[in-house]
């Protein structure tokens, strides 16, 4: 992998968003399925029960993927706290939100207490502290 910057620091699962856009036309086949159903009952609670299992698929695969991101972001905020508490001898400014944190672990230690503070004080969006970054401490292991 290329050095990671703010550029190509983005990680994408093609597989996940293949899987979600295959759910969503199966979703799609499903409900004109139950719509041409509608007049012969035999079909309909087949076509009925398919709509709602594809529905609940859906909704599980979005679910597996926001609970993994919470898991995460619960991760990173624990690890940058411990990382601001040895550089400072405290714990992060509680005016920091876990974007902002998410954010502000890619600054090197050099520049990551004032980039802290910065954002806090600012309250910078996590998109502008990215930016800010000089020396990009890269974070290969989220996804």
């Amino acid at each position: 992998m290329a050095e990671q910057n703010f550029i190509n620091h983005r990680q994408n699962v093609p597989g996940y968003l293949s899987v979600l856009a295959i759910l969503l036309l199966t979703f799609i086949g499903a409900g004109v399925n139950l719509h041409k159903s509608v007049g012969d009952h035999e079909r309909l609670y087949n076509a009925a029960l398919i709509l709602v299992t594809v529905g609940c698929l859906i909704m599980t695969a979005l679910y597996a993927r926001t609970f993994a991101l919470k898991a995460q972001d619960r991760a990173i905020r624990a690890e940058e706290n411990l990382r601001h508490f040895v550089l400072t001898g405290k714990l992060h400014d509680s005016r920091l939100t876990v974007a902002q944190i998410a954010g502000v672990r890619f600054a090197s230690d050099a520049e990551y207490v004032a980039l802290a503070k910065r954002a806090a004080d600012e309250n910078m969006p996590a998109v502008e502290i990215k930016k800010a970054v000089k020396n990009w401490r890269p974070d290969t292991h989220r996804v």
